[in-house]
């Protein structure tokens, strides 16, 4: 954020974010060394304290860069933007993975001689990753609450399209699950709102289909919603241009707290926090994230966020516009554990 003009840093929500970095940042240096169980726990709730303060870091600082194009171009903007979450991502990553690391090593079955259920913990995550993540369960898991939100913003009586899952459905694979269901939910959203305002008699179905490699796992999602529209399309993955882009200001003023993954939400709603615990549930899923926002509530970050998640686990994120038709996205899933993580250069990860 330094390397950007003063006049830039001088706008509310880019120096608000600035400020919440900065102070996490002196609150982590001051921790003692940890030598102790007890440290570590204290540790922790810094680090939880953390990730609830910086919840509204992603509408503010798209506010931010949308407002401050005069003072610096839209192609640094997204550049900008886009260094800055992917740094993000794997600062929350580390954070999170160590909170539930933790978690796990304070869980009864974590000691020596304890009874172990049928299907243990252990077995299932690693901390955060999950290693049997199901293609067609997290689908299905996704079309349903898409479906949910669909009928909150539309009516009970609107045709709401099938979502019909093809191909390799035993496809399982190690993945963090807020990051899959996150660009899955958001790509189904898309499609459902597409094909109910471009209605068909009878409602065209949406199709996934489930391809899977030795390296990685293809989700191809089709809908027949008419398709983007062209003076949209050259705009898809930006951040700040476009026609659109004072209705997404306004939109993003109603949104102070946006729970990109289910991690965040976690720390931030006590509710869920409480429903969670009465029901025992270790893991639970972000399709609460994808509820817990306004169902007619269009932000224009779904997808470039998506892709900023599919890239930085070695993925990608590609969509085919048919004008008048509809679409085809492409979502490939590198299958943790056989690449790197894609990360910024030092340099542009030091200059954030």
């Amino acid at each position: 954020m330094q390397t950007l003009p003063y006049s830039a840093l001088t706008n509310p929500h880019i120096s608000y974010v600035y400020e919440l970095y900065y102070t996490a940042f002196e609150r982590l240096r001051k921790v003692p060394e940890i030598t102790s169980v007890d440290d570590n726990d204290r540790f922790c709730e810094i680090v939880q304290s953390c990730l609830r303060e910086h919840l509204s870091v992603i509408p503010r600082l798209a506010m931010g860069v949308i407002e401050i194009q005069n003072t610096i171009s839209s192609e640094e903007c997204d550049r900008f933007m886009t260094t800055l979450l992917r740094s993000r991502i794997s600062r929350r990553v580390i954070a999170e993975q160590h909170l539930a690391l933790t978690e796990t090593f304070h869980s009864p079955w974590h000691f020596p001689n304890a009874k172990k259920s049928t299907i243990a913990p252990e077995d299932e995550f690693v901390g955060e990753i999950f290693l049997r993540c199901n293609a067609k369960e997290i689908v299905e898991q996704c079309a349903t609450t898409a479906r949910d939100l669909m009928s909150k913003a539309y009516g009970p009586k609107v045709k709401i399209p099938e979502v019909v899952i093809k191909g390799h459905l035993d496809t399982t694979f190690p993945y963090i699950p807020s990051h899959i269901e996150y660009m899955i939910g958001e790509l189904l959203r898309n499609s459902m709102q597409a094909v109910i305002e471009h209605p068909r008699d009878p409602t065209p179905p949406i199709e996934v289909l489930i391809c899977e490699a030795a390296q990685h796992v293809i989700i191809r999602i089709s809908d027949q919603g008419g398709g983007i529209d062209r003076e949209i399309l050259p705009y898809l993955w930006s951040f700040v241009k476009g026609p659109r882009r004072q209705t997404r200001l306004q939109n993003l003023e109603r949104v102070p707290k946006l729970a990109g993954t289910m991690q965040e939400l976690r720390y931030a709603d006590p509710v869920m926090a409480a429903d969670v615990e009465r029901h025992g549930e270790k893991r639970s899923s972000s399709l609460s994230a994808l509820s817990g926002r306004q169902p007619d509530l269009r932000l224009g970050m779904g997808l470039p966020l998506s892709r900023i998640y599919a890239e930085y686990w070695a993925g990608s994120l590609e969509i085919h516009s048919l004008e008048g038709y509809g679409i085809d996205a492409f979502l490939q899933i590198s299958k943790l554990g056989n690449k790197n993580e894609v990360l910024s250069t030092r340099a542009a990860m030091d200059a954030v």
